[in-house]
C-alpha cells in the first residue's frame, strides 16, 4: 500500500500504527487548518472564534440566554465563558442583566454593536465555508457531516479508562 497524503504532509517516515489513528491525526490536521484561517478571518475584527461564537448563539437565540445556556450552545467547550463574556462587554458588544426572580442567574443579550460585527462577518464567512469545503459534492459534504457525527459518537460514551 502507498504513502497516504497525510503522511506525505507530516513526513512520516514510517505509516501510522492503524487506521484509527491516520483518521484521528486527519481530523485534527484538518481541524488545526480550518481553525486557523477563521482565526485570521475573525482577529481582523477584533474577536476570537469563542467570542464569535457566543455572538452567533445570542443572535440565532433571539433572546437574552443565561450564560450556562450559551456555554452549553458553543461549538467549542470553553472553561471560562465568563471572561469570554467579560471581553464582549467591555467591547459593548453584549450586556449583561439580573434576571429579577433569581439574583443568581444573570442573562447576556447582543448588543447592536454586536449585531453590526456579526453582519460584516456574514459574507466572508461563509465565502471561507465555501472555500474550505466548497470542493466538496453535497453527496460527500452530507457523508462527511455524517461520518464525523458517527465518531463524535464515541465521545458521548463514559470514559471508563481513569478508573
Amino acid at each position: 500500500m502507498g504513502t497516504s497524503q497525510l503522511e506525505r504532509e507530516l513526513k512520516k517516515s514510517v505509516p501510522f500504527h492503524s487506521l484509527e489513528q491516520e483518521a484521528v491525526i486527519n481530523i485534527l490536521r484538518t481541524n488545526d487548518q480550518f481553525q486557523n484561517r477563521f482565526g485570521r478571518l475573525f482577529r481582523q475584527h477584533g474577536l476570537t472564534m469563542s467570542q464569535y461564537n457566543i455572538l452567533r448563539i445570542l443572535r440565532g437565540a433571539g433572546e437574552p440566554l443565561p450564560s450556562l445556556a450559551i456555554g452549553n450552545r458553543m461549538i467549542q467547550v470553553v472553561p471560562a465563558i465568563t471572561g469570554l463574556i467579560d471581553r464582549l462587554e467591555k467591547r459593548e458588544l453584549v450586556e449583561r442583566s439580573r434576571c429579577t426572580k433569581d439574583r443568581r442567574v444573570v442573562y447576556v443579550s447582543i448588543t447592536d454593536a454586536g449585531l453590526e460585527i456579526l453582519d460584516k462577518l456574514d459574507e466572508p464567512v461563509s465565502e471561507l465555508h465555501k472555500k474550505l469545503a466548497g470542493h466538496l459534492s453535497d453527496e460527500e459534504l452530507r457523508q462527511l457531516s455524517r461520518l464525523l457525527e458517527k465518531a463524535r459518537q464515541s465521545c458521548l460514551e463514559p470514559d471508563n479508562s481513569h478508573s
